[in-house]
């Protein structure tokens, strides 16, 4: 586990959590019927380049796009591929980028025009899930309060959380030590710490958490076919509690 110190690594850190936070916000307002998920791979290569960083994820361990695009009962790691996309359908992005050596990881769910009731649900608590996860991660708090905030929201509402992927320290490397799981018992696992920079990420299912991993190596999609959700923030553990670095209008 890293702990930064130096007041410069934070600034580099929040600096690439605004340049990611601003493609974010971009590449969501282009989902609508007909568009591409091969035309928002295009074009956050752009945005990320013209905001004097690299798209972290193209090779990523052989990924073969500059962001992950998730459709419907796709979960997470959806490779774009030209597939269009339809009214209706859940969205989900994640992208990172890297700026002067530093990562920030982010992503979320977007409804493609008007979604059904229990889509609009679907996203809500999603968001919430995650809101929750980053109001526990407070200095003397572990990572099991962390994921205990995530599940128990979720459960409540009636969804299920996904096993086998968690949030993750971030820094240098996008993955670094801790894991940061989406479920977990309260009091639990690593001591939160000032310094420490995580990305929380629930992901949940409409259905049960089952996942599989399709032909291609990357995409995971439901057991059961029913539709994912996901959100992710990068954050920053400071003195008095959590600073969201990849949130629109963060600090520059």
């Amino acid at each position: 586990m890293i702990l930064l110190k130096r007041a410069e690594e934070i600034d580099l850190m929040r600096q690439a959590g605004r340049r990611l936070a601003e493609v974010l916000e971009l590449l969501a307002g282009m989902v609508r019927p007909g568009v591409t998920t091969t035309e928002i791979d295009r074009a956050a290569n752009r945005e990320i380049r013209r905001r004097d960083s690299f798209p972290g994820f193209l090779g990523f361990e052989g990924f073969p796009k500059h962001l992950c695009v998730s459709v419907g009962e796709q979960v997470v790691h959806g490779i774009p591929d030209g597939r269009r996309i339809q009214e209706g359908d859940l969205v989900s992005l994640d992208c990172g980028l890297i700026y002067r050596g530093w990562w920030a990881d982010a992503g979320l769910t977007v409804g493609c025009g008007r979604l059904d009731a229990d889509g609009e649900r679907l996203v809500r608590v999603t968001r919430e899930a995650l809101q929750r996860g980053i109001e526990a991660a407070r200095p003397g708090n572990r990572l099991g309060d962390v994921g205990h905030a995530v599940q128990a929201h979720v459960e409540s509402e009636g969804f299920s959380v996904v096993r086998g992927y968690t949030g993750h320290g971030i820094g240098r490397d996008m993955h670094e030590d801790p894991e940061v799981p989406n479920l977990g018992a309260p009091g639990k696992g690593i001591e939160i710490r000032p310094g420490l920079c995580i990305a929380i990420e629930p992901i949940v299912n409409e259905g049960q958490p089952g996942t599989r991993v399709e032909a291609d190596g990357w995409t995971v999609v439901t057991s059961d076919g029913r539709r994912s959700c996901y959100f992710e923030h990068t954050i920053a553990i400071g003195d008095d509690g959590p600073e969201v670095l990849t949130r629109v209008g963060a600090a520059a």
